[in-house]
This record gives C-alpha cells, sequence and structure tokens, in this order.
C-alpha cells in the first residue's frame, strides 16, 4: 500500500468518526407541550396541553395473559386465599372457607361446594381468566363443563365445553347468558386451557332507576365475541330479571355447576377514567 492510499483510510476514518459524533450531538427533539392550543370538545385540556397528566406507567406481564403490575392476582397458582365460598341456593348468603381443590396450578370444582366469591368488590374492571372443561365427556348440553364467570355477582359471561357440543345459542360458551350469544365460537377442545379477556362497565343507578346500562367486551381465546354490548338485565335462567340498584363495586363469582371446570391464573385491574391522578 502506498503511503498517499494509506494516508487517504486515515483521513476517512477520521470523517467517519466526526460526523458518528456530530450525529450523536444532532439528536432531534420536540416540544414537551403547549398552552396556545385550541381547547378540545368536551374537555378542560388543550390540544397537546403542556398541563394534562400523564398516564401511569404499567409493567406488562413478562409472558402473554400474565398479569401487569398493577393487576390484582386473585389466583396464582398456590392458594385461595382471596375467596370466599357461598353457600348452595338452599343456604343462600352462607359464607366460609373455599372447599374448592387446588392442585398443579389450578384450582377445581368440587361437587358438594357453592361457588366462589372474591373477598374484594369491584366495578369496572379488566378481567383476564383461565379456565379448562374436563378432559372426559360426561353429559351433553349444559352437563359438559359448565360454570360461569359473574361480573358484580349478577352479570354473567358462561363457561362450557362448547367444542361440538349443541345447546342454545345464548347459553354457550362466551355467552351473555340467557340474552347474547357470542358473535362465533371459538371454543377449544375438552380438556384444552381456554381465556376470557373481560372489559366490564358497570351499570350506573339514580336512586332505583338505571342511568347506565352495564356493558361488556369479551375475547375467548383472543377472539373479540362482544364488543361494548350491554346486558338486558341480571343473569336468570329461563326468566329476564331487571336490574336491581347495587354497589359501586361488588364481588366476583365464579359458579359451581356440579361439573370439574378448572380455573387458573385469574387477574383483576379496576379500570380509571381517562387522566386520573
Amino acid at each position: 500500500m502506498s503511503v498517499r492510499s494509506a494516508s487517504l483510510i486515515v483521513i476517512a476514518a477520521a470523517t467517519c468518526v466526526f460526523l458518528l459524533a456530530s450525529d450523536s450531538k444532532q439528536q432531534r427533539s420536540s416540544a414537551p407541550g403547549y398552552d396556545d392550543t385550541p381547547v378540545l370538545p368536551g374537555q378542560p385540556w388543550r390540544v397537546h396541553d403542556i398541563k394534562r397528566p400523564h398516564p401511569p406507567v404499567v409493567t406488562p406481564g413478562a409472558q402473554l395473559g400474565m398479569p401487569p403490575s398493577d393487576a390484582i392476582v386473585l389466583f396464582d397458582g398456590k392458594d385461595l386465599s382471596q375467596w370466599e365460598e357461598v353457600g348452595k341456593r338452599q343456604t343462600a348468603g352462607r359464607t366460609g372457607p373455599p372447599n374448592w381443590k387446588v392442585e398443579n396450578g389450578y384450582f377445581l370444582i368440587a361437587g358438594s361446594s357453592g361457588d366462589l366469591r372474591t373477598k374484594e368488590r369491584f366495578g369496572d374492571m379488566q378481567l383476564h381468566v383461565e379456565w379448562a372443561a374436563p378432559p372426559e365427556i360426561d353429559g351433553s348440553g349444559q352437563w359438559r363443563g359448565n360454570s360461569g364467570v359473574i361480573l358484580m355477582g349478577r352479570y354473567e359471561i358462561q363457561v362450557l365445553d362448547s367444542w361440538e357440543n349443541p345447546t342454545y345459542a345464548d347459553g354457550q360458551a362466551a355467552s351473555i347468558y340467557g340474552q347474547y350469544p357470542p358473535l362465533v365460537n371459538a371454543s377449544r377442545k375438552p380438556g384444552e386451557w381456554q381465556t376470557y379477556d373481560i372489559v366490564f362497565e358497570a351499570p350506573r343507578f339514580e336512586g332505583n332507576t338505571v342511568a347506565k346500562k352495564a356493558n361488556v367486551t369479551v375475547f375467548h381465546n383472543g377472539v373479540l365475541v362482544h364488543h361494548r354490548k350491554e346486558f338486558i338485565g341480571q343473569m336468570a335462567h329461563k326468566i329476564i330479571k331487571p336490574y336491581e340498584p347495587h354497589g359501586a363495586e361488588e364481588p366476583l363469582v365464579l359458579q359451581n355447576h356440579d361439573t370439574k371446570t378448572r380455573y387458573r391464573n385469574v387477574w383483576v385491574r379496576r379500570l380509571k377514567p381517562y387522566d386520573a391522578r
């Protein structure tokens, strides 16, 4: 290599280093916000308002379906300390420690027990539930893996083995029980784990009057099956049961329908309005 060629290489390398250094010093930035823009309709904030509060930081779960950092974990695979058992119909209203069986990271409905009810109460919420119908087929229709996720103890998303199992449409898996079938049947085979991701907006009451009906968005195994669908009223079998005034937050209930349905990885997030501090 000639002296001239070596000199050109050194100059080129030095130029490259200078350009990289220059680029690192010339990072682009934007204004953190504005105070002279139009006010947004129906809001107290301007467009890009510099004073608007920032949302709290939430760390997502390490894997899909795992609880984020602000979730309340209702079952972590170990115990049912977040739950209590509600007596069967003949002893309605009585509560006690759960008799559902915990094993292998999930909990299982016990035939002689009642429903499970959370000790904590919830209103507007995001709920994640994983469930599996029994792998062995024992019965048909409403006797295959029947259970239910009952929001506020009144508004039910049906749990059922709906893999090649005909039953009334508004009683199959992921239906708003007795009111609306799901948009599609996204069920897996018996024994396979399934997921519900539910966004629920609680009803609002003014005295004895319903000011705003409850509504729900549901993803079954990642498939949208309800989108902000309003509940006609409370859960009921063979009848229409109207709304009745209740608290702004109420317990979540998992139904015992005398089939060996399993649950795992249950968590919930309270939903707050925009700009909540």
